[in-house]
């Protein structure tokens, strides 16, 4: 397994997102930009793919491949960094000068709502249709916007979780079968659960899932109307917030990233942690690890028995921008990116979660990679983060609020009215 590339998809552009505020620029019709969506849909030629760092080598192969068989449709590979907040800047410089040369760009799922409401995004609607009845639903969902696709699935994730099988008989389906548990770990001398919970976007995943579980939004399908002061979402940041206050999440956990998390549990700290699939690699083979074999993995608890948790949705769709000279040139490549040989190769070259849902039953894959059916339930009741045209004043709210109820600075009640304020200021801003 290639840990180190999943663990910059997961860790940094899924769960390390410190995106910078909306720009001007484009139009605000949600896809039109003018005439720019209508033009060049049959041209054909060269074309640019734009992503962050390829630390895996996945890109560049698949890009030979492309090129060998379409030598008058060659594609050229614009590496970015690899870090989020950047590649998202370097997209929206590039957008706003109608730069013709970032034919297919490599979008975050939580940029699909801005790019597309800004018109910078060629709507997959006609001839541009994509065939998404292989794919799991929740991934299409991540690159749709006003009831319109703007994106196509390219690789998913899911959150997981990791559990002390030698300290628990079985995982818990629930949250209150969880923190049960957590007397066993007391008894331990050890933390019992953790998430993510420092002052950044993996913050905003895990309020998101606690909040979804419970039945309740942040904001509406139409990515505006705000929704997040309801008994829902209460409930489900008041089980985080209760968590630190009895001591079943750790103090420490304030501080965890994604890394912090897994050092802990990999040094026997902690009997359950939420993260992301790159975690099962490093725990199995890290030679400071101490769970080695006494770890098992699990979809997220849920409310009830009968149905998991709800994971936020990560991973990375490709778009083409309405500048580009060449649409039919750049559709094709989409398709190419969804076909069932390169997605098994992004799983088995880097370690990155298909979208075509067969993949997961794959035998030889299973072997290979053991969490992928506890990762396909993940995914399948997954909940992208909000699809909104002002996701990064929406996580900024979100964060800024959670993180202060998690910390007994303010009231789950006013956490959540001052989080709804905040989203429906910058709504209005809009």
């Amino acid at each position: 397994m290639k840990a180190a590339r999943l663990a910059v998809i997961a860790g940094v552009a899924i769960a390390g997102l410190a995106l910078a505020g909306c720009t001007g620029g484009g139009s605000g019709s949600g896809g039109s930009a003018g005439g720019d969506a209508g033009a060049n849909l049959d041209s054909k030629g060269p074309i640019t793919y734009v992503q962050g760092k390829d630390n895996s080598n996945v890109v560049r192969p698949l890009v030979d491949k492309w090129n060998a068989a379409h030598p008058s449709e060659k594609v050229t590979f614009k590496e970015q960094t690899d870090q989020a907040d950047q590649q998202h800047d370097d997209l929206v410089q590039h957008f706003q000068a109608k730069d013709p040369n970032y034919d297919v760009v490599d979008v975050d799922v939580v940029w699909t709502g801005e790019f597309a409401a800004k018109g910078w995004l060629q709507p997959l609607t006609g001839n541009f249709k994509m065939d998404n009845s292989k794919l799991l639903a929740p991934t299409v969902k991540s690159g749709t916007y006003n009831g319109t696709q703007y994106a196509a699935p390219q690789t998913s994730d899911g959150g997981i979780l990791y559990y002390r099988k030698d300290l628990v008989p079985a995982a818990p389906k629930t949250w209150d079968e969880m923190l049960k548990d957590c007397d066993i770990a007391k008894a331990k001398g050890i933390g019992c659960y953790a998430g993510q919970f420092a002052q950044y976007e993996g913050l905003t995943v895990n309020v998101a899932e606690a909040i979804n579980t419970n039945g309740g939004t942040i904001v509406g399908d139409d990515g505006k109307t705000v929704t997040v002061d309801s008994s829902q979402a209460n409930a489900g940041l008041t089980r985080l917030v209760d968590g630190f206050k009895n001591g079943q999440i750790p103090a420490e956990a304030i501080t965890y990233q994604e890394e912090q998390g897994r050092q802990a549990f990999e040094a026997g700290k902690l009997m359950f942690l939420r993260n992301w699939p790159y975690v099962y690699n490093l725990a199995k083979t890290d030679g400071s690890s101490t769970v080695k074999d006494t770890f098992g993995i699990a979809p997220l608890p849920g409310v009830s028995a009968d149905k998991p948790g709800v994971s936020s949705l990560g991973g990375h769709n490709a778009a083409i921008s309405v500048y580009s000279k060449h649409k039919a040139t750049a559709f094709a490549f989409l398709q190419f990116l969804q076909s069932e040989e390169t997605q098994k190769f992004f799983v088995t070259q880097g370690s990155l979660a298909p979208v075509l849902s067969s993949l997961y039953s794959d035998p030889g894959l299973n072997s290979q990679l053991p969490y992928l059916s506890t990762l396909k339930t993940s995914i399948e009741n997954a909940v992208p983060r909000p699809v909104s045209p002002f996701y990064p004043a929406i996580t900024k709210a979100v964060q800024d609020n959670a993180y202060a109820a998690l910390k007994g600075d303010k009231s789950v009640d006013q956490a959540l009215k001052d989080m709804s304020a905040a989203i429906k200021t910058a709504s209005a801003g809009q």
